[in-house]
């Protein structure tokens, strides 16, 4: 199947158009910034400007230097992008998706991030127009700064049309997806003022911007739509917000003493979540984390317990005293690196410690995709435990919405739907990324787990995720 890619239509205008000189010229604005002695939180959402980079691209650098950390060289936190920007050269009534493969700049294809196009192509007011995408740069200019920074990462790029702000927070709601998923927002602010009136207006636009009032207009910011849903939705998450750096095109080496007369506005702000753990109603389950100590004495119990019911030397006895509330476990064995066995809990229904001794038992003597294991097996046996948190149901609008929030090698994964008479259930734990790494394939073998067609999908199906603690022998 050929490959649709979006080519650059503002290379050399925009920015350099050739790539050497490109990276570059982004990486100097990416630079320009004092670094901090040590990475800060990892914003979830971005706002920049969109101007020609020799304008606005130390604005944006600076804000695109918050997430240098958490890309490819970095943490590898950020895997996908959501970029949103206002119209400007072909008319759209609603949000445009791209209806291409890829985007392209000098520095290279990203591919788009296909689930994410799926996950809001059912809703009315969503629609695909590559030729809206086709001219438009309020998306293109910030594709190399995400390159420079990132490296490697899925893009999903909106044009937003004449649209409501309402609809563009239920974009973003579906779109929130989890740690790996960074928002960004494309805006300019005023336009075509003089340099002293810019900044007045500007500044009172970005005091409404850091009090989350959703409110701007057109003359204010001309991404004020998409802006305005953004805010809504920050307002609504309890979001933090700070803002980066003001300034306008007089502020600029390319400017003109004669520029100066007719500016154009530009800010960067950076939001964070606050952490916030949900805990399932009737769920009392371990909270606030398994400490290393913990752990080792938890794995250690597992060893002693499943020695003890194969016939093998148990070892000494293990203080359990800080280990009675309710918790939730998994036992895996391996041998020579292959599965031995693994039983487990997903609901906390007795104390930690009880779950880790009889989840070892179950595993080494009842997992029936083996033979018992004998005293004679273990010693050879390696015990690893899992520390689940309590699972979250899974709230999504289709198949694409559900698979865009699953978070590779995070996420362990509940499955469970009632066809055909019986309820089908199975789970995963997070481990199963590393033979599993595509969230397709994934979805897919958990299907066939609980006894259904991989291509299986119905309005009944439930997830759940939940994360764990994993501690190896």
């Amino acid at each position: 199947m050929a490959v649709t890619i979006r080519p650059p239509a503002v290379a050399g205008t925009f920015m350099q158009a050739d790539p050497a000189l490109l990276a570059q010229e982004v990486d100097h604005y990416l630079h320009a910034s004092a670094p901090a002695e040590a990475p800060g939180p990892c914003p979830k959402v971005l706002i920049a400007p969109h101007a020609g980079h020799i304008y606005s691209g130390r604005t944006a650098g600076r804000a695109y230097a918050l997430i240098r950390p958490f890309g490819q060289l970095g943490n590898g936190r950020i895997r996908r992008v959501v970029l949103l920007g206002p119209a400007h050269r072909v008319y759209v009534q609603g949000i445009a998706l791209p209806g291409v493969d890829a985007y392209a700049t000098p520095l290279g294809q990203v591919p788009i991030a296909t689930l994410g196009a799926l996950a809001v192509a059912d809703l009315p007011f969503v629609v695909t127009r590559p030729d809206v995408h086709g001219p438009e740069h309020s998306l293109e200019v910030h594709v190399p700064f995400l390159q420079r920074a990132l490296g490697q990462f899925e893009l999903l790029p909106l044009v937003v049309g004449d649209a409501s702000p309402d609809q563009v927070a239920q974009v973003i709601d579906r779109l929130w997806g989890g740690d790996d998923v960074l928002m960004v927002i494309s805006t300019d602010l005023s336009h075509f003022h003089s340099y002293d009136a810019a900044n007045a207006i500007d500044a009172a636009s970005c005091a409404q911007v850091l009090a989350l009032d959703g409110r701007l207009d057109h003359q204010q910011a001309c991404g004020a739509t998409p802006v305005n849903g953004l805010l809504a939705l920050a307002r609504q998450r309890s979001m933090r917000i700070e803002q980066i750096e003001r300034c306008n095109s007089g502020d600029t080496g390319a400017n003109t003493p004669q520029g100066r007369e007719r500016v154009v506005g530009y800010a960067s702000f950076a939001l964070y979540e606050e952490a916030v753990l949900r805990v399932a109603d009737g769920q009392s389950a371990v909270t606030e984390g398994v400490s290393a100590e913990q752990g080792a004495r938890l794995v250690r119990l597992a060893r002693a317990a499943l020695n003890g019911a194969v016939g093998a030397p148990a070892g000494g006895d293990e203080s359990v005293a800080d280990l009675q509330q309710p918790g939730a476990a998994f036992v895996t064995l391996t041998q020579a690196g292959q599965l031995r066995g693994c039983i487990g809990s997903l609901l906390a229904h007795r104390s930690l410690a009880e779950d880790v001794r009889d989840n070892a038992v179950a595993a080494a003597l009842h997992d029936p995709r083996f033979a018992p294991v004998s005293a004679q097996d273990a010693p050879a046996l390696r015990v690893e435990v899992s520390v689940l948190t309590p699972a979250q149901p899974l709230q999504f609008a289709n198949q694409a919405h559900a698979l865009w929030q699953l978070q590779p090698g995070v996420d362990g994964v509940v499955l469970e739907c009632a066809h055909q008479g019986r309820v089908h259930r199975s789970t995963y734990l997070p481990q199963v990324w590393e033979q599993l790494p595509s969230v397709i394939a994934f979805m897919a073998h958990l299907k066939a787990k609980a006894g259904l067609p991989q291509d299986f999908w119905s309005p009944q199906v439930k997830l759940s995720v939940y994360r764990v603690q994993k501690f190896l022998e």
